[in-house]
């Protein structure tokens, strides 16, 4: 396939494609927190009901790398990420209706949120998988972590937005409203999706590899992409950084409220000094990227900072002003931004440079990895939380066990990125020596 017309995402086409990452988080935030706290508090059902929930939806992400081939075989990412987000709005509806049979019902409305969370995890898997793949494929690479950070701090924003103007039309509840609200919020996330991708049917990838191997069966392109070892250590890198990086995510309010006395109200504060920090970090760390240094140096950097800014959290006493608190914990989001966005990047970036596979099961295959690590981070963290803080008798010591184990999750995340930029050099040197060899021989 030629190349000569293909051309490259300008950054209002990079946008709005970002919306659907918008209305992804919009039917994820429905799912996963609004609905949430409507199984426990309005209808008392236990924690871990909707903890289960949420834990399929991710655990069902392994079906990304299947996913993702599928589109690399039949070549129609835009179908597949309009198919994807009619099955992931059609799953959020289905799990509003499940929610309000349960008090009336609930077993058999248990029953079918268990559908609905499944169905979650296929629709985002088969939108989100080939959606990512393509803005790879056409996105230069200097643009690559501006890209990435656009499109997160898009469904950043759709996840605000739709909390904040669900939560409105909420009041007061009733099963009804509940179904309504979600049939308004899931309704227009599947358009706003049409309109990300309309008019983009027929572009080209930019970025071309000769070597790409989409023919074979599933298993078999899998198995040789598994065997590369930059594809390997990537994928590493990825469950390890994202085990640390979700296992602070849940704790950081109980830890705020536990060891340093706040309200719910304050801890809810320290949670939004740490996403602003994430927001500025991507920002500056998309600029930054763009500017000097590699992706890869980028996500180690950020890997780094997250682990100390972890172990400068730890360091605090209980008796420590808040500001001080406010400040590590926004610290921690910052270089949590920079790791994300390079991560990203980086991730956009291998997905058109490895060997074996097309865009879609390499990014398949990174994002399972994502999502499973996220979801397990998630459990690990609060679990060990539990445990450390009954055998070390006291939340200050339980949770600083928690934060630094997840310090030397970090810190092995940056060397395993590290060692996938090694594996690449190396990669490049016997390419240099092939074709070098080539030469000789044709001379």
């Amino acid at each position: 396939m030629s190349t000569a017309t293909a051309q490259p995402l300008s950054w209002p086409s990079i946008a709005r494609l970002g919306l659907v990452q918008a209305a992804i988080g919009a039917v994820v935030v429905l799912m996963t927190s609004t609905l949430n706290r409507v199984m426990v508090v309005e209808l008392g059902l236990a924690a871990a009901v909707p903890g289960v929930l949420v834990g399929i939806h991710f655990a069902i992400q392994i079906l990304r790398p299947r996913m993702g081939f599928g589109s690399d075989r039949d070549g129609r990412r835009i179908r597949w990420i309009i198919g994807g987000m009619a099955l992931t709005s059609a799953s959020g509806l289905l799990a509003a209706v499940a929610t309000a049979w349960m008090t009336t019902a609930p077993s058999a409305g248990l029953s079918l949120a268990l559908v609905a969370f499944f169905l979650l995890g296929v629709g985002i898997s088969a939108s989100s998988t080939p959606f990512l793949a393509y803005m790879a494929e056409r996105v230069e690479e200097q643009r690559m972590a501006g890209a990435a950070a656009l499109t997160w701090i898009l469904m950043i924003v759709g996840i605000i937005v739709t909390a904040s103007i669900g939560g409105a039309l909420l009041d007061p509840f009733s099963p009804t409203r509940l179904v309504q609200v979600a049939a308004g919020i899931t309704g227009g996330a599947f358009l706003l999706t049409v309109f990300a991708v309309v008019g983009r049917k027929g572009s080209l990838p930019i970025h071309m590899r000769e070597d790409e191997n989409t023919k074979g069966a599933f298993r078999e392109v899998l198995t040789a992409m598994w065997e590369d070892p930059q594809s390997r250590a990537f994928a590493a890198f990825i469950f390890v950084s994202m085990l640390a990086y979700s296992a602070q995510d849940i704790i950081l309010e109980p830890f705020a409220g536990a060891v340093f006395n706040m309200t719910p109200g304050e801890s809810t504060q320290i949670a939004a000094q740490q996403h602003a920090g994430v927001l500025i970090g991507m920002i500056l760390g998309a600029f930054l990227a763009a500017r000097m240094w590699t992706l890869t140096r980028w996500a180690a950097t950020g890997c780094l900072g997250s682990a100390a800014a972890l172990i400068g959290i730890v360091m605090l006493p209980a008796s420590a002003p808040v500001g001080m608190l406010k400040g590590a914990v926004f610290a921690l989001g910052f270089a949590n931004g920079i790791f994300a966005v390079a991560a990203i990047g980086a991730m956009m970036g291998l997905t058109v440079k490895g060997r074996a596979g097309g865009a879609g099961l390499r990014m398949g295959f990174w994002g399972a990895a994502q999502a499973i690590a996220y979801g397990l981070g998630g459990l690990l963290g609060a679990v060990g939380s539990d445990i450390a803080r009954q055998v070390l008798g006291s939340p200050a010591a339980g949770y600083g066990a928690v934060f630094t184990v997840e310090a030397v999750l970090f810190v092995a995340a940056a060397v395993l990125v590290v060692a996938t930029v090694r594996d690449e050099g190396r990669e490049r040197s016997r390419d240099n020596l092939l074709q070098a060899g080539k030469a000789m021989a044709a001379s």
